[in-house]
């Protein structure tokens, strides 16, 4: 699977049922040597979007569930 295929899709929480963002607005960690996505840092949104904060979120690639049509299904750890 390319990127490509992976870009615009959101990013909901299975735990939660809550939304994560979306996958343009992201920040990938590759390893260097196979090329492999190890994670995605996705910046958490406030006012409606427009401003962003200094908090992100930390997706790792094992953590994804299944990735659909519309939407990649996430779990993360339950607090």
């Amino acid at each position: 699977m390319r990127f490509y295929d992976l870009s615009n899709k959101e990013l909901i929480d299975l735990t939660s049922g809550s939304r994560l963002g979306v996958l343009g607005q992201t920040d990938l960690e590759i390893d260097e040597k196979t090329g492999q996505i190890i994670s995605f840092t996705i910046p958490q949104y406030r006012m409606f979007g427009l401003r962003k904060t200094e908090v992100y979120s930390r997706i790792e690639w094992k953590q994804i569930r299944k990735v659909g049509e519309d939407m990649i299904i996430v779990e993360t750890e339950k607090v």
